[in-house]
């Protein structure tokens, strides 16, 4: 008697329908190989901002009249002091891109943060009190989406001056329609359900309500849309840097560097070609991490 019981308990903690979804998800993560890759991509950048001022071989604006346009290492003349080589001031290109991650990393955090804050708090009251309030919400998203997104930056930047602050903010500002359209449908279909009738009838708040109750049961999407917009924001701000409206000189941000190399493509390719692969790489990422989390956090999407 004692046995079946004991065999019965066992069963019942095998039983795959009692695993969390959290569980299942996290196997159907690393199970996706092109998600590992991005992981892996996105963790190195990372670590290369974080750690930039112990692993950076030189100071990035620290110049040199003696080594201007050194090549890389493996050219006949490149020296191991400069492994990528020097850009026309002699500066250390590696340095330079190592210090061009924080940079550019900071950026995509600040802007996609200020565009989830706002995104998900227009897009929650948008979805929860409908009607007039949401129809305002929505058409000022739908006068921002009207826009291409890098020539309101512009816009943006242009009005307020050129400086790395004033493009996180441009940045932030033309991604909020992307997080708030997001929540609004995802508050608009968590509305109908029951767990938010029961909680309205016991007297909870509507700001209660929203944020506490809906909001974590929309977090799926949420997640996936952050981790894309931080590729898209990479690629923003060095665009908005290659026109000189984003990170100013000295500062190594990875766009500021290419378009500064741009009349030295032909005799030193080097110096616009590793700031191009470092941003190859980082938008490419965030876009095989983000696509590996949606696949995860979708249940229509899992085998």
């Amino acid at each position: 008697m004692s046995g079946n019981f004991i065999s019965d308990k066992l069963k019942r903690k095998k039983n795959p329908q009692d695993r969390h979804p959290f569980l299942d998800q996290r196997s159907q993560l690393w199970s996706n190989k092109t998600a590992v890759v991005g992981l892996i991509l996105v963790s190195f950048f990372f670590t290369a901002a974080i750690f930039a001022p112990l692993i950076s071989p030189h100071n990035p604006n620290e110049t040199s009249l003696y080594d201007q346009l050194k090549p890389p290492v493996w050219h006949d003349t490149g020296t191991k002091k400069n492994i990528l080589g020097t850009d026309d001031l002699g500066r250390d290109i590696l340095s330079r891109l190592i210090y061009g991650a924080r940079v550019s990393l900071l950026v995509s955090l600040v802007s996609v943060g200020l565009a989830f804050l706002l995104g998900t708090f227009f897009g929650s009251l948008a979805g929860y009190y409908k009607g007039k309030l949401d129809s305002f919400i929505m058409r000022i998203m739908d006068i921002i989406l009207a826009f291409p997104y890098l020539l309101l930056a512009i816009v943006v930047v242009a009005y307020l001056g050129p400086s790395l602050e004033n493009a996180m903010m441009a940045i932030g500002i033309t991604y909020v329609p992307r997080f708030a359209r997001i929540v609004r449908g995802s508050v608009l279909e968590e509305c109908g359900k029951d767990y938010v009738t029961a909680a309205r009838s016991i007297g909870a708040r509507d700001l209660r309500i929203i944020f506490l109750a809906i909001l974590p049961n929309c977090l799926g999407p949420l997640i996936v849309q952050t981790t894309l917009s931080f590729a898209s924001a990479i690629l923003d701000a060095a665009a908005l840097s290659f026109l000189g409206l984003g990170a100013q000189p000295p500062t190594p941000e990875w766009g500021a560097m290419i378009a500064r190399s741009r009349s030295l493509i032909l005799r030193a390719s080097w110096v616009m070609t590793f700031p191009g692969i470092a941003i190859l790489f980082a938008v490419l990422g965030f876009n095989l991490f983000g696509d590996g989390l949606r696949d995860a956090l979708d249940p229509r999407l899992r085998d």
